[in-house]
């Protein structure tokens, strides 16, 4: 049996009353990116906090900073996404788990949740791993200078950090944008989703995937090159080895 080759379907009406096909892996691609964006925020600002505590002097606070990264690093991603959907409304009081069951956007939202706290604890370890990474001196210079210790953390440590931790930052930023590709299995109709439901109602599977594997690429170079121009205008010499060769 031959296969149909037919590259002008992207031009056709799509039965989901969105426009044409071209207009329904458009709309993924908004979701994607709505999704991996929000996240992205939630999980450097949680993985900051969990990464710096990771970092402190207080035995009790690393223990449960420790346990955070250990419980969302490994439970796999999809397990996660079922939980957060599927369970999470069930383990919290009726009144709570109606609404959010009820909510209009409600794959999205546990979406954001899910690649927000998963990501989170891989951004913690980057985090701690660029503070640790620094001269002890210069949490001692913070001291001399009579810093309180959030202070040094806030003005002294942190900001050197976040330099050194760029490049390892920029591919867990590419990953949260291909692991939101899960959330199509709890009804979340972002690029992939789209493009499996391109392929259904179509049948030009070839077509569909590889438009999205294009607008994937697409976007990854874009997060590359933008995250590489970011990497250079902060770069402090001697604590980060450029992405270009070193140049």
């Amino acid at each position: 049996m031959n296969y149909n080759w037919n590259w002008g379907i992207f031009w056709e009406r799509s039965p989901d009353a969105i426009g044409t096909y071209m207009d329904t892996l458009l709309a993924g691609l908004y979701w994607t990116l709505a999704t991996a964006l929000i996240a992205w925020v939630m999980a450097l600002i949680l993985g900051a906090i969990i990464g710096t505590i990771r970092t402190m002097p207080h035995k009790w606070a690393v223990r449960l900073a420790n346990g955070y990264v250990e419980l969302f690093r490994n439970i796999p991603l999809l397990v996660q996404m079922f939980l957060w959907f599927f369970v999470m409304p069930e383990l919290v009081p009726t009144a709570i788990g109606d609404w959010l069951k009820q909510l209009p956007n409600a794959p999205f939202v546990t979406a954001v949740i899910c690649l927000g706290f998963f990501t989170s604890s891989r951004v913690a370890v980057q985090v701690s791993a660029g503070i640790n990474a620094l001269p002890r001196g210069q949490k001692m210079a913070g001291t001399a200078l009579g810093l309180t210790l959030p202070q040094t953390y806030r003005y002294v440590l942190l900001p050197m950090a976040f330099r050194i931790v760029i490049p390892p930052l920029t591919s867990e930023f590419l990953n949260i944008i291909k692991n939101s590709a899960v959330a199509l299995t709890i009804g979340l109709m972002e690029l992939t989703a789209r493009a499996r439901s391109m392929q259904e109602f179509s049948f030009q599977v070839f077509e569909a995937f590889t438009a999205a594997t294009i607008i994937y690429i697409l976007v990854n170079i874009v997060v590359v090159n933008l995250m590489r121009f970011i990497e250079k205008k902060v770069a402090v010499p001697g604590y980060i080895t450029s992405g270009t060769g070193g140049k």
